[in-house]
């Protein structure tokens, strides 16, 4: 296999285990660039990954894994001295990608419910039950008509527990600060490559206010401000940071979200595109970021959705 990369490049991957990490893990790999993923599974769960971890092993480039909290700082530590001797002498960390999807989803304050009349209003219309004509809703929607996203079952919330500030300081260290740990380490270290990138990611919702997202969103926002402070003091020392903000995307944190297929119905009827973002779209432009002639980006937030976000149009 011909490398795309200098020889030694390494990528550590922090959530490589499945959706937009293990699609750039796969990326990277593809391209020769050697793979050390972080992530944190359930043994259950691994009899899935398991299996994509030997397609990487597969494609021929250095592949190590760890199956450990990357928030806990012994971890971490744990992770780095290993490393340490995976590098050698001449390997370097070229890419380091923040792919970290824990949080906790729940409201803030007891859902005050509005009824809705259009489902009775059609049902009476049609001289149907109301629902089983919502029943119906669901079910299609399921198959992919999306545009009865309006008509089908409301997500339901917990009306017993609330985020707390818990919450939120564990969610923000996880899905966004618990970054700069992991770009410390690895700079005092000497780990990094002289053209070294650092990709974090984001959503929507670092701007729009979904019901329930509202720690997730706080870690998203501290995220991009924690990119851009890195982007300019690490700068001087070879290392470029930018934000991908992908858009609605079916993956495992997706479907933890109350009302996911709502999301995933308005998402595909606003993208001009006409389907919604893939992980392969999001792996493709950290790959096209980590190339020599992407050296002057840097701080930036880089929307990944087909025109998703900027769309004012519903088919």
């Amino acid at each position: 296999m011909t490398t795309q990369f200098e020889p030694g490049s390494h990528a550590l991957i922090l959530g490589g285990s499945s959706g937009f990490g293990l699609a750039t893990a796969q990326k990277l790999a593809e391209a020769g660039m050697n793979l050390c993923i972080v992530h944190r599974d359930r043994r259950g769960a691994m009899r899935a990954i398991e299996p994509e971890f030997e397609k990487l092993r597969g494609l021929g480039v250095g592949f190590h894994s760890w199956n450990v909290d990357a928030i806990a700082e012994e971890k971490r530590a744990g992770v780095l001295d290993e490393m340490s001797e995976i590098l050698g002498e001449q390997g370097r960390v070229k890419v380091l990608l923040h792919s970290i999807a824990f949080g906790n989803l729940k409201l803030l304050a007891p859902e005050k419910v509005v009824p809705r009349s259009a489902p009775a209003a059609l049902a009476a219309k049609l001289g149907v039950d109301s629902e089983a004509l919502v029943a119906a809703a669901d079910e299609l929607l399921a198959g992919g008509e999306d545009g009865l996203h309006t008509l089908v079952t409301p997500p339901r919330y917990s009306s017993t527990s609330y985020l707390d500030e818990d919450d939120f300081a564990r969610t923000i260290l996880s899905m966004g600060t618990s970054l700069l740990g992991w770009t410390r380490g690895l700079f005092d270290r000497g780990f990094f490559a002289e053209d070294a990138r650092i990709f974090g990611l984001t959503s929507e919702g670092n701007e729009v206010a979904w019901k329930g997202y509202a720690a997730v969103s706080g870690a998203k926002v501290a995220l991009e401000a924690l990119a851009r402070s890195i982007a300019v003091e690490y700068g001087p020392h070879g290392i470029r940071c930018n934000v991908i903000q992908a858009g609605i995307t079916e993956t495992a944190a997706l479907k933890a979200i109350p009302g996911n297929e709502m999301l995933v119905a308005q998402a595909r009827l606003r993208n001009p595109g006409g389907r919604l973002t893939l992980p392969r779209d999001v792996a493709n432009v950290i790959y096209l970021l980590s190339q020599p002639e992407a050296s002057w980006i840097n701080g930036e937030v880089i929307r990944v959705d087909g025109g998703e976000h900027i769309s004012g149009v519903t088919r």
